[in-house]
C-alpha cells in the first residue's frame, strides 16, 4: 500500500478525513494474515473497543477488525465471519470517528482514494454511530475548510454509497444541508453518496 495515500490526512470523515486515513484497510492483506489467533494486548483490545463503537453489536461482533500501524502497515486485530470491516478511532482527528462498513463500500472508499470511478451497480453501507470527523460536503479531496468548500459538522450516522443518480436526486442535495436530516454529500461527483444521521 502506497503511504502517500494515507498522507492526504484529514479528509472528512462521514467521509472525508476518517476515508481518506483508513481507506486501504478493506483492501489491504494484513501483514499477520494467515497467522494463529492469541489473546490481544491491552492496547489492542482498546482498538477492537473503539472499532465495535461504529456499528450495532450484532454487526461488530462478528466484523473484521483491523488498524493501521504508525509505520503505515494494515493489521488485523480480530478476524471476523460477516463480511463488515470495522477501523477504530483515528487519535489524530478531532472527533470520534470509528467505522464499519461492507465490502462493496470498501470497494467505493478505494476507488474514491485512487481518484477511480467507483464500480457502477455495487451499493454500499457504511455505519460511523460513534460520530464523524467533520468534511467539506462539496469537495471530494478537501483537507480543511475554506469560504468556498461548504464545511459541514457531522454527528453520528450511515451512509450509502455507490448508488446511481435516480436515487440521490430524491433526497437534498444542497451544498449547505441541514444535517439533522438525510442528505447527499459531495453531490455532482463520482463519489456522492448518502448521510443518514442517527441521533
Amino acid at each position: 500500500m502506497s503511504k502517500s495515500i494515507f498522507k492526504l490526512g484529514a479528509i472528512a470523515a462521514a467521509l472525508a478525513i476518517i476515508f481518506m486515513q483508513h481507506a486501504n484497510a478493506a483492501d489491504a492483506v494484513p501483514r499477520d494474515a494467515g497467522a494463529k489467533s492469541s489473546a490481544p494486548s491491552a492496547a489492542d483490545t482498546k482498538l477492537i473497543q473503539s472499532a465495535m463503537k461504529a456499528a450495532p453489536g450484532k454487526v461488530s461482533a462478528s466484523a473484521t477488525i483491523v488498524t493501521m500501524d504508525k509505520d503505515g502497515t494494515m493489521r488485523t486485530l480480530r478476524q471476523g465471519s460477516n463480511g463488515f470491516t470495522c477501523l477504530p478511532d483515528n487519535p489524530t482527528t478531532p472527533g470520534p470517528d470509528p467505522m464499519c462498513m461492507d465490502k462493496a463500500a470498501m470497494d467505493w472508499v478505494n476507488a474514491w482514494v485512487g481518484h477511480k470511478p467507483p464500480a457502477a451497480g455495487k451499493i454500499g453501507f457504511i455505519y460511523m454511530l460513534a460520530g464523524g470527523t467533520d468534511a467539506s460536503n462539496t469537495d471530494p479531496y478537501a483537507t480543511k475548510p475554506t469560504a468556498a468548500n461548504n464545511w459541514v459538522k457531522t454527528g453520528p450516522h450511515v451512509m450509502i454509497v455507490g448508488a446511481d443518480d435516480n436515487f440521490y436526486n430524491l433526497y437534498p442535495r444542497s451544498a449547505t444541508p441541514d444535517t439533522a436530516a438525510p442528505y447527499v454529500m459531495w453531490t455532482g461527483t463520482p463519489y456522492q453518496h448518502l448521510m443518514i444521521p442517527v441521533k
